[in-house]
């Protein structure tokens, strides 16, 4: 990112660079892991926490880091000690490492709500910037992690790489044109919601992905809490309770069917509208569409190739994930800014739908499980309804059946009991919408 690099060069030459710890070692941690080690300047990664400390080791080890100076720690002064010295730290104590005082930023990269929360919190706490990569932790608690960010004057942001992180940047681009953005979309190959760790397992091993991971983006959660978080972020909705979601034949230049795709009332009306596409190309890329008010304006789009209008299309072609996230790092420690974060009162949420018949007594799985999947719903009519955000879903016992397809409410369900995500999510919704008790 233009800035960015200069700054980062700079911190290096005058030996200052970000000290990052980083929570979590799967497979996108591990793309971090290489990409600020191998290929940022500027910037250490000083250590990694994660429950199996080989998975902490591997994401040195493949970054060629030599394995005899990495050096495991379990107390608050062994882990100073090695920060002190330079040496590489992996610890399973994850909130240990949130707390330590030679830690500029922590990435948390775990793709938990409950967990990522009690990371968040801590680092926090310490006053230390997080960037995460946890569009389900963001999507379910992100606007009172907001307000706790800036309690303790540190930065909470998505990451640059995926996909909300790339819309909001477009977004911000095409507002700075004075184009008014009206559709914040996201292209996917495929979306089935009755998809499992079953079917998704042999794509799942070909990529060396975890299957529940890979069954959220099949079955729509995972969209929803991209598009819910941009929604937060820029003060759109959902026109629809799932999005309209439409899907083109495979390989279809997205710019020959975008104008035709979604009601133009929809997004001319009110503050603009998050959705989706599935089967167009370039995917897997984001767009934004645009309207501008000024005929001269409207001349110059059109000699610019982006058509006569109403509606003007803006895209990214990819998303880089992981290679982008020491940008975020950058952005938030350097510059005090945020890629993407819930502006206010929530706008969308991502709610919990039954993928199968389910009965009373049944314990929920997790996303990308089999047993829910997650649908973006404007956050007003969670709210009169009650229904269950899917970020707390795991570990909800059922009061009574859900048939297939059903969605679940907070009086369905029996919460498990002292989970910092519940307390967080009753102290968001009090603040934001209280005058609707």
């Amino acid at each position: 990112m233009i800035l960015v690099d200069t700054a980062l060069q700079r911190a290096e030459a005058e030996n200052r660079p970000i000290r990052v710890g980083m929570v979590g070692a799967g497979f996108m941690a591990r793309g971090i892991a290489l990409q600020i080690i191998r290929y940022t300047r500027g910037m250490r990664l000083v250590a990694i926490a994660n429950r199996t400390l080989e998975r902490a080791v591997q994401a040195y080890t493949e970054a060629d880091v030599p394995h005899d100076s990495i050096q495991y720690v379990d107390s608050p002064a062994t882990l100073a000690a090695a920060l002190a010295a330079g040496a590489p730290a992996v610890t399973d104590d994850a909130l240990m490492l949130c707390s330590a005082e030679d830690i500029d930023v922590v990435i948390e990269v775990t793709g938990a709500v409950e967990f990522g929360a009690q990371v968040a919190l801590m680092a926090m706490r310490h006053g230390k910037h997080v960037v995460t990569m946890n569009a389900e932790l963001d999507g379910t608690l992100g606007a009172i992690l907001q307000v706790y960010a800036r309690r303790h004057g540190v930065i909470f942001t998505l990451s640059d790489g995926d996909q909300p992180g790339v819309t909001m940047n477009l977004y911000r681009f095409v507002r700075g044109l004075g184009v008014k953005p009206v559709l914040c979309g996201n292209i996917k190959g495929l979306h089935d919601p009755y998809r499992n760790p079953t079917t998704q397992a042999n794509f799942a091993r070909q990529w060396g992905q975890n299957p529940y991971m890979v069954t959220s983006f099949a079955d729509g959660t995972k969209i929803s809490f991209e598009q819910a978080v941009v929604a937060n972020a820029t003060g759109m909705r959902v026109a629809k309770r799932g999005m309209f979601g439409p899907t083109v034949p495979s390989g279809t230049p997205l710019a020959d069917v975008v104008h035709d795709l979604y009601p133009l009332e929809a997004l001319l009306a009110g503050p603009g509208i998050v959705d989706y596409v599935v089967g167009a190309t370039p995917g897997p890329g984001v767009f934004v569409l645009g309207t501008h008010d000024h005929p001269r304006m409207q001349h110059y789009l059109n000699l610019y190739k982006l058509g006569k209008g109403p509606l003007y299309l803006f895209y990214t072609p990819y998303h880089l994930c992981h290679f982008e996230v020491p940008n975020s790092v950058a952005r938030a420690a350097l510059f005090g800014d945020t890629v993407l974060a819930a502006a206010g009162r929530p706008m969308v949420e991502v709610i919990t739908a039954a993928k199968i018949d389910l009965h009373a007594g049944q314990t929920l799985d997790g996303l990308g499980g089999y047993m829910t999947y997650g649908l973006a719903e404007n956050a007003d009519v969670v709210q009169a309804e009650r229904l269950l955000p899917i970020g707390l879903a795991e570990g909800c016992t059922l009061l009574r059946d859900i048939p297939k397809d059903g969605i679940i409410s907070y009086a369905d369900v029996q919460l498990p009991a002292n989970r910092l995500s519940d307390r967080l999510r009753a102290e968001q919704d009090a603040l934001f919408w209280a005058e609707n008790r």
